[in-house]
């Protein structure tokens, strides 16, 4: 398992194609979801400094908060509420130029200005999802939801 985390700098593109082989290093051989999502999560953080890089996994009937990197969060969401709700229940990844914008968005944070949200699966359901925000507006594209995307499958 590596345990280091080697930051490139440069392109998007390339930013993420040297970070997924280290992230797929810190899961080799570890079966625990918890500390799979938290070295995911610290290692998004670390590479792209965003504002706030967490998890919610599907617990019952909400998303419960899971292992982040940021300031505290919501714990609790209902499903096609906020951001994640929404992606959720859509189960397709949700980008958000302006949160302001977004209708029933969930300000866990003032400071957070645009978002991503990705879904993760287990045996065609979604599982929980990847939440990142930004203190900048429209800071995610098609790039970052291509290689979340990717990210995120290598969970389950």
């Amino acid at each position: 398992m590596a345990e280091d985390l080697h930051i490139i700098q440069g392109d998007k593109k390339t930013q993420y194609e040297t970070l997924i082989p280290q992230i797929q290093g810190l899961l080799s051989g570890e079966t625990n979801l918890v500390a799979n999502l938290a070295n995911i999560a610290a290692a998004l953080k670390e590479q792209f400094n965003w504002f706030w890089v967490g998890f919610y996994c599907v617990i019952e009937d909400e998303l419960v908060l899971g292992p982040f990197q940021g300031p505290v969060a919501c714990t609790r969401i209902k499903k096609g509420r906020g951001v994640c709700g929404t992606c959720w229940e859509r189960e397709a990844t949700v980008m958000v130029d302006d949160v302001e914008k977004f209708p029933g968005h969930i300000a866990c944070s003032s400071l957070s200005k645009s978002e991503i949200v990705v879904p993760f699966f287990k045996d065609g359901k979604v599982v929980g999802v990847l939440d990142v925000d930004s203190s900048e507006l429209s800071q995610f594209d098609a790039i970052d939801q291509i290689y979340l995307e990717k990210i995120v499958a290598l969970i389950c």
